[in-house]
């Protein structure tokens, strides 16, 4: 049996903020003047991913963006982002609706408590 599956999003480039930043540790002059170093930003999320570990800012990048995708912050908004999207407004208020209804709710007064059977 297939499962079907459906495409609720897609990121691309501009959903990420990319910098390219200065290697740190050893190396000298070149590691130094060259802007190998790579920090990529999601704005939606606020998880951030940075490689300076490669001389190669291809490998770099690819780097940095496993460790912004692999990031708790990263994970949760995504989570919470397909939530979101998977839900529309009907079944929303639909399930609004069910829960206001008077056997779901359990009403306090003072020391007495009503619960609605």
């Amino acid at each position: 049996m297939a499962v079907s599956r459906q495409l609720l999003f897609r990121l691309t480039k501009k959903d990420f903020r990319v910098e390219h930043i200065r290697g740190s540790g050893p190396g000298g002059q070149h590691r130094n003047k060259s802007h190998t170093g790579v920090r990529i930003t999601h704005p939606a999320s606020g998880a951030v991913g940075q490689a300076t570990d490669s001389k190669s800012q291809k490998t770099n990048r690819r780097n940095a963006f496993v460790r912004l995708t692999e990031s708790g912050i990263f994970k949760t908004w995504h989570r919470i982002e397909c939530a979101r999207r998977m839900m529309d407004s009907d079944d929303i208020e639909k399930k609004v609706e069910q829960m206001m209804q008077l056997d779901n709710l359990l009403i306090e007064y003072g020391a007495r408590k009503e619960v609605h059977e």
